[in-house]
């Protein structure tokens, strides 16, 4: 008699009959749904790097996680009804019993399947210029960022994400989402999510920042050029002008 529990045999078996659904049934589901299966086009100059980024290995096997977490607590609990249903009412359990099992493994395939379909449809995208993230089932969203447009990138890993070796990044941008209170702009955020470089992957965009803020339109240039005018317009003239306007204002008062 086997020592496995049956929830390790329930895990197995839906692992492996999901596992061949999935491989007859990719190639069906990329002509019926459209799954792009490379990852989006970027512009870029010729001689540009490009650098297309997919998720680690780590990040499926996360995701599998709290799938079967989700999945085995929800099955448990439904093993459970039909066994009080079988042992209550025996010649209706037994009736109930493929439609009962059913409804346990039906969802768990289903949603096994999705888990592949997230991991290998999302893809980050990296020119010298910008950005584009893309992820999505059903619907596929892709955002593309630029980085004159990048205030801050932030790592975050949980402990579950650093048992699998993975972290996830936050580009956060100014001036690109929806109104906020009195007016002011709530920033955008895009998430780079399931990566096992997270922290190279930080210093290679803020650095990428950077250059593209000191390298674009020469705004910072200006901008010093502008105050350096600005100081020189004030003469002694006006210095002495603006000494009796004061003089004058006192007076009158």
């Amino acid at each position: 008699m086997s020592d496995e529990g049956p929830s390790i045999r329930h895990i197995g078996a839906v692992e492996r009959v999901s596992e061949r659904f999935y491989t007859g049934l990719w190639s069906i589901l990329v002509r019926w749904m459209r799954v792009p299966q490379d990852p989006p086009n970027l512009p870029a100059s010729p001689g540009d790097e490009v650098i297309a980024i997919h998720p680690s290995h780590g990040f499926l096997r996360y995701l599998k996680l709290w799938f079967w977490i989700a999945a085995v607590s929800i099955d448990l609990v439904l093993l459970v009804l039909w066994i009080v249903l079988l042992v209550a009412v025996p010649w209706l359990g037994i009736v109930l019993a493929p439609l009962w099992w059913g409804v346990m493994l039906v969802p768990d395939i289903v949603a096994y399947i999705a888990i592949h379909l997230r991991y290998d449809t999302t893809w980050y995208v990296l020119s010298p210029r910008s950005m584009r993230l893309r992820r999505g089932i059903w619907t596929i969203k892709e955002i593309t960022l630029t980085y004159e447009n990048i205030q801050n990138v932030r790592v975050s890993q949980g402990p579950v994400e650093r048992y699998y070796g993975i972290a996830k990044l936050q580009v956060e941008t100014a001036g690109a989402g929806a109104a906020g209170p009195h007016g002011t702009s709530v920033a955008n955020v895009g998430i780079v999510e399931g990566i096992d470089n997270a922290e190279e992957l930080r210093d290679m965009l803020m650095a990428r920042v950077r250059a593209s803020r000191s390298t674009g339109l020469g705004d910072e240039l200006h901008e010093h050029e502008g105050h350096r005018h600005a100081g020189e317009m004030w003469t002694q003239a006006h210095v002495d002008a603006l000494r009796q306007i004061r003089d004058l204002v006192v007076a009158a008062q």
